[in-house]
């Protein structure tokens, strides 16, 4: 049959529920169709239908499409997916027949047909078989912000649309990490939703919506409601924190929050919490640049040689109330700013101050990924600066742990002033190790400038390693291999010979 010879489907768009909230294509569509069709529970009622009531025609020819479960509880052999795959191939094939025949079929649908709507199922049964045209509308999200009065979302601000029936601890990480929110499918999903928003630390600014723009609205603070109250038709909203006022009550703290090597990809969803909480940010002007300018937060760039001031001044402001986040690079405890603030705050004024530290991927973590797995074994962590300790224990460390057949990361290997360390570390491994051990040169792991190279330890050039470089020497067992598509990859066995 050509497509000239069939009918027209249309995916209607009804807006939230207030019927003068359709758009006028909708109506001009409803007006135009042979055939309404519309779901609804078994009870028969359908508020698609109701919605658009006041347009709907005695000579139209309507299907009620009748959801056969509305919980995931049925004795289908399939399951609610089964169940629900084969009511809605049912429902394609009803509509299709009527397209068959030449009649144009309007599927309505609560707010926009392709957000979460049951439309969909029809849509991607039917579109590629016949002339679809979408109607877009008003959805549930905009009404509700609509009705809360409060911008949803601002400038440069992420708006995350979550549904209600996701597990409470990716509703969580991800309520922690969004700057604002729409939480959709509430009803029984609400206890796992609040807890989700309290667990976050949201719950203060979460607002809940009922039925926006219908007759039994509802509006209040989310933390005020029974949840025995709340229906299907509901949401929990984050609004935009632009104008928020930043909660100073309460004593202050310190969170020092690792970012990981390099940019976002490598940063945690704590660690994303934490820095759009925080009021004050301080840290490295380096560092501080990696983390986006929210409005209402202060941020405290210093150079990167005043930790122990850094310190100090971030407990200073936590000591006035202040919520503040330290940004350190990798993981804070990782020969960064976690050991700085805790051996500060361990001294009178500061003792009483709270503190907490957030992780963040290592660079030897990252480096590793990057050339395959060289610390699949015992592996140990040096750094080579001289800056806080004598050249003579970093020795003594490096000829112990290559005697004990570590693989080694080594952290600060070399900058403009320290050139020497590098050269003198490869003499004294060389003791120890053969010639052709791998080493992994990881520089800007993450970064524009990422690099990652493998040489042999006697061929290991000073020349090639600055601050922003991690070296990863092998142990006698660690290998390196070249795999079929011609890359180098570097790993050390998890067995040891006769174990």
């Amino acid at each position: 049959m050509s497509e000239q010879q069939t009918g027209r489907l249309y995916g209607v768009g009804l807006g939230p529920g207030d019927p003068s909230l359709m758009t006028v294509r909708a109506v001009e569509v409803i007006a135009e169709a042979d055939v309404i069709a519309y779901h609804s529970a078994r009870h028969g009622r359908s508020i698609a239908r109701s919605i658009a009531e006041r347009h709907l025609r005695p000579d139209h020819i309507e299907e009620r499409l009748v959801y056969p479960v509305t919980t995931e509880t049925t004795d289908h052999p399939g399951g609610y997916r089964g169940a629900m795959d084969e009511f809605y191939a049912e429902a394609a094939t009803r509509l299709a027949a009527h397209l068959d025949a030449g009649r144009t079929v309007a599927v309505l649908a609560e707010g926009d047909p392709l957000f979460y709507g049951s439309y969909m199922h029809m849509h991607k049964r039917l579109a590629d078989r016949y002339p679809t045209e979408v109607i877009p509308g008003v959805t549930s999200v905009s009404a509700a912000a609509a009705r809360l009065g409060a911008p949803l979302v601002e400038g440069e601000e992420v708006l995350t649309v979550l549904p209600g029936t996701l597990p409470e601890e990716e509703l969580t990480a991800r309520l922690a990490t969004t700057d604002a929110a729409a939480v959709l499918k509430l009803g029984r999903t609400f206890p796992t939703v609040r807890r989700a928003l309290e667990r976050s630390g949201r719950l203060a600014d979460a607002r809940y919506v009922e039925r926006a723009t219908m007759d039994a609205e509802r509006t209040a603070p989310l933390a005020d409601v029974d949840p025995e109250s709340v229906p299907y038709f509901s949401m929990a909203v984050l609004p935009s924190r632009v104008d928020a006022p930043r909660d100073a009550s309460g004593p202050g703290e310190v969170v020092v929050v690792g970012l990981g090597p390099a940019g976002p990809l490598w940063l945690t969803p704590e660690a994303r919490a934490e820095l759009a909480a925080a009021q004050d940010l301080v840290g490295y002007s380096t560092y501080l640049d990696r983390v986006p300018v929210r409005p209402g937060q202060r941020r405290h760039a210093s150079d990167n040689k005043v930790e122990s001031v850094r310190a100090e001044f971030a407990l200073d402001l936590a000591r006035r109330g202040r919520r503040v986040a330290v940004v350190s690079s990798g993981d804070p405890g990782v020969f960064a700013m976690a050991t700085a603030v805790l051996e500060a705050a361990s001294e009178d004024p500061y003792r009483e101050v709270p503190v907490r530290i957030v992780p963040g991927m290592t660079a030897a973590h990252a480096a590793a990924a990057r050339a395959g797995a060289p610390l699949g074994h015992d592996y140990a962590v040096i750094s080579l600066s001289d800056r806080l300790k004598p050249w003579e224990v970093i020795a003594e460390r490096l000829r112990a742990a290559a005697a004990a057949d570590l693989v080694l990361a080594l952290y600060n290997p070399g900058s403009r002033s320290r050139v020497w360390q590098v050269g003198k570390a490869r003499e004294l491994l060389l003791e120890h190790r053969a010639p052709d051990t791998p080493v992994v040169l990881g520089r800007d792991i993450g970064g524009p400038g990422e690099r990652v190279r493998i040489v042999r330890l006697a061929d290991l050039d000073p020349a090639d390693v600055d601050m922003r470089t991690i070296l990863l020497v092998g142990s006698s067992q660690t290998r390196t291999v070249r795999r079929g598509d011609g890359s180098d990859v570097v790993w050390t066995p998890r067995r040891y010979p006769e174990a």
